[in-house]
């Protein structure tokens, strides 16, 4: 566009814009707009050829000339005038204008060339910059699939000695329990516990691991199935009831009635309603609250009532007894990330919880939001009432290496 405007505007011959190699000393045309029979598109010059003139134009100077003689490749005497693209930091090419050898560019002329040059240089550093960016989002794609390769691997090695160690301490379990019970025994009794104990822990990591790595591989395929929340929620939250009992708190369950049949891949909703209610376990103190609310929406995300006018669920987990601060809000879903102001040792984990959590409602066409306040804390998960894609509905059992098992 600058090439051709220059050409038009002053009339010119022709017009060419090249990009320089400082590094092998070369000028290569990219562009050009010529009314002669000699098209210098796509060609390479060497400056050691015009010294002179390529030295100016390398201090960041433009210059005219007329030739004493006719141009060779032109046919004719031509004046010419060539116009440096520089930036702050380097000179990144030339304009050259070619004009009948009777014409003299005048100051204005060469304003506007060097207006041009400038918009040209602002435009080859932008394009550079971008190049450079999109190198390494590529560059870091790379790695990140790498990291992956190398979490998958890592996590399939390790759970082999995880297996061997799970029946190894099974074994030891059987055989202490054929011997009389005494003081040495009960105290293996104990260090067996422990041992259960790390190595269910090691377990849930490799296996979140695992997770992780396909879900965002993108690699996973949903099994999908039909069910109606209203019956099958209850089963889900039952074996919360004696924790929360032991734990002194209050488990309550809502789920409206008369819901209609989701479509939805239910290992992946199991286990994010399961991880929801056992952060809210974990975090909520003694005597206090939570509850698990289930009810249809409408398209605004509002509560309903009549089926007809369905268009997802709503399933919403709240506990009392904690308050996250809003800076913290934004990374709870984050990889590893735990609230910094939590005591470690109190509350286990690994910061994967809530990130699988996502990237399984992600998977599920979902959304999952959190808020807190008023020494409440809020996970809300809106879900379609069918999954609106059929190309990843395969059986995931057939692709997957099963998890390890209590």
């Amino acid at each position: 566009t600058a090439v051709e405007g220059l050409s038009t505007a002053l009339g010119l011959l022709g017009c060419t814009a090249a990009i320089y190699d400082l590094e092998h000393q070369t000028s290569t045309i990219r562009y050009e707009s010529t009314l002669l029979n000699t098209p210098f598109y796509g060609r390479i010059l060497l400056m050691d050829n015009f010294r002179a003139g390529y030295d100016q134009l390398l201090n960041g100077n433009y210059f005219q000339f007329c030739g004493l003689v006719a141009y060779p490749e032109r046919g004719q005497r031509v004046a010419m005038l060539a116009c440096p693209i520089k930036d702050e930091n380097a000179v990144l090419g030339d304009l050259w204008l070619v004009h009948y050898a009777d014409f003299g560019f005048q100051q204005q002329d060469i304003r506007l060339v060097e207006q041009v040059a400038n918009q040209c240089a602002i435009a080859l550093r932008q394009a550079r910059l971008f190049e450079a960016a999109q190198a390494q989002v590529k560059e870091l794609e790379r790695l990140n699939h790498l990291k992956d390769d190398f979490l998958s691997t890592v996590s399939h090695e390790l759970r082999t000695p995880m297996a061997n160690i799970r029946m190894a301490t099974q074994m030891l379990e059987l055989l202490l329990s054929r011997q009389e019970t005494n003081q040495d025994s009960e105290a293996l009794y104990r260090y067996m516990q422990i041992l259960h104990e790390e190595c269910d822990r090691e377990t849930t990591l490799i296996n979140d691991l695992l997770d992780l790595s396909r879900l965002e591989s993108g690699t996973e395929p949903l099994l999908l199935s039909c069910i109606n929340l209203h019956d099958w929620i209850p089963h889900i939250v039952q074996p919360f009831y004696d924790r929360t009992l032991i734990q002194q708190q209050t488990l309550e369950l809502e789920v409206s009635p008369n819901l209609p049949c989701i479509t939805t891949d239910l290992d992946y909703l199991e286990r994010v309603i399961t991880e929801l209610l056992d952060n809210a376990c974990k975090y909520t103190n003694v005597n206090g609250q939570i509850r698990l609310t289930v009810r249809a929406i409408d398209a605004t995300g509002n509560a309903i009532s009549e089926m007809q006018y369905v268009n997802g669920f709503q399933i919403i987990v709240r506990n009392s007894g904690t308050e996250i601060s809003p800076e913290e809000l934004p990374h709870l879903f984050d990889k590893f990330y735990r609230v910094p102001n939590n005591d470690p040792w109190k509350y286990s984990g690994t910061g994967l919880g809530l990130t699988l959590a996502q990237r399984r409602v992600n998977q599920i066409q979902g959304a999952i939001a959190v808020t807190s306040h008023n020494n409440w804390t809020t996970f809300t998960l809106n879900l379609p009432v069918n999954i609106t894609s059929t190309d990843s509905t395969s059986d995931r059992s057939s692709i997957e290496t099963p998890l390890l098992e209590d």
